[in-house]
């Protein structure tokens, strides 16, 4: 073999050969490839399940709402409350019975007076009939004792004129005086015995009365807590079985404002001030009001001091326990000294201070989008008690009240009252 035989062939045997280091190669691409399509489906398995992990916050809501123009004056001062009712009463039976009937339902205007319900009054009426009974017992036995009385009495006066003829004895005389004096005691007894059975008998009549369930007013039915055959007390008997009402009426005339003004604010607030307030329901529909009184005493948990608030235009979308803002106006005189009776709105809505929370620098209010919270920024303005000015969502939007530190844009929400 020559020498350069013996280089080629050596040569030729130290070549790499490319074919297999390509198909090396290939299936390390591939198996990059799986492993990043797996790390994809990893993360994404991660994210959905971090989503699903994320906590569900419990929030009150609010409604963002336009700020009065002060139509009778400045708006000096904001604050938000409910709708209440003056007279409301839930009415129950004055004694423990079955119900077999009940005659009301929910929306149902009722008058003064007006039978609500029904109670099993057998034994009542059992009663009623035995003291009537008793009374006609006593005023047959007073009729014979007052007929014996007379007799008596005949008999005594004969015997005062047959002593005076000595043809009676004095003994005899005695005996018929002591005769007309037992019998006028038992008739006044038994005149007394009559006054007991007729006031045994109004007695009846009157827990007969009580199986009769009356309204104490004229009003709406707003709840119906009881059905026909369930047992109704005035009293709680306990195991959950007693019904303690039959249902709850409500007086609309009595509808009336109450509001918490914070104490640092409250010698803006004069009884007889001018108002206006707003339904957080309708919040382009403005209603006069005014105050009624300031009640002398302070929550010293909240710093707040209670204002009661008339409604000067009755309507029937007025409704118990709805959210409302009063504005309190000033007097237009003092207005016009300050030289802005008649003020325009300020731009933006008006919103809880303690829905407006720091996120990433900015300020934000958290917007409900059905069971989501949407952060949305805003620019805050000026404070009117309780509530703060802000531009950045529209009027009629529901926000978080008081968002929790842990709340970001998305997080998951339930709203409570």
């Amino acid at each position: 073999m020559s020498a350069d035989n013996a280089k080629s062939r050596l040569l030729q045997e130290l070549r790499i050969e490319r074919a297999p280091d390509q198909e090396d190669g290939g299936w390390h691409g591939w198996r990059l490839a799986a492993l990043v399509v797996l790390l994809c489906l990893l993360a994404a398995a991660l994210s959905a399940y971090l989503l699903l992990r994320s906590p569900r916050f419990e929030v009150e809501a609010a409604t963002a709402a336009a700020p009065s123009s002060g139509g009778g004056g400045a708006a000096v001062l904001q604050a938000t409350g409910y709708v209440t009712a003056r007279r409301e009463a839930t009415v129950s039976a004055q004694i423990t019975g079955a119900l077999t009937a009940v005659l009301i339902e929910e929306g149902e205007h009722v008058s003064a007076g007006q039978v609500l319900a029904r109670l099993d009054d057998a034994a009542q009426r059992a009663s009623l009939a035995q003291a009537q009974a008793q009374l006609l017992a006593s005023r047959a036995l007073l009729v014979q004792y007052q007929a014996q009385l007379a007799q008596a009495r005949r008999d005594n006066q004969r015997n005062e004129d047959l002593i005076e003829r000595k043809l009676v004895s004095q003994q005899a005389l005695e005996t018929s005086q002591t005769q007309v004096a037992t019998l006028a005691a038992q008739v006044e007894s038994q005149q007394k015995q009559t006054e007991l059975a007729q006031a045994a008998l109004r007695g009846a009549q009157v827990q007969l009365d009580y199986t009769v369930v009356r309204s104490p007013f004229s009003g709406v039915i707003v709840a119906k807590a009881a059905q026909a055959g369930e047992i109704v007390s005035p009293i709680s008997a306990g195991g959950g079985f007693t019904r303690t009402g039959v249902g709850t009426i409500v007086d609309m005339d009595s509808l009336e404002i109450e509001v918490d003004v914070n104490e640092a604010y409250i010698h803006r607030v004069q009884p007889a001030q001018k108002a206006q307030a707003v339904l957080d329901a309708y919040p382009d529909w403005t209603i006069p009001a005014h105050v009624i009184a300031i009640i002398p005493t302070a929550d010293r948990s909240k710093a707040t001091v209670k204002v009661r608030i008339a409604i000067e235009q009755k309507d029937p979308r007025i409704l118990p326990d709805m959210g409302v803002r009063v504005s309190f106006l000033e007097a237009a005189e003092a207005g016009a000294r300050a030289g802005s009776a008649a003020a325009a709105a300020p731009h933006g809505v008006l919103v809880p201070a303690s829905a407006i929370v720091e996120r990433g620098g900015q300020s934000v209010v958290f917007a409900i989008d059905g069971t989501r919270a949407r952060a949305r920024p805003v620019s805050p303005g000026q404070s009117y008690g309780d509530l703060r000015l802000v531009e950045g969502i529209m009027a009629g939007a529901s926000v978080v009240r008081a968002p929790p530190q842990p709340m970001n844009d998305g997080a998951e929400i339930a709203v409570g009252k």
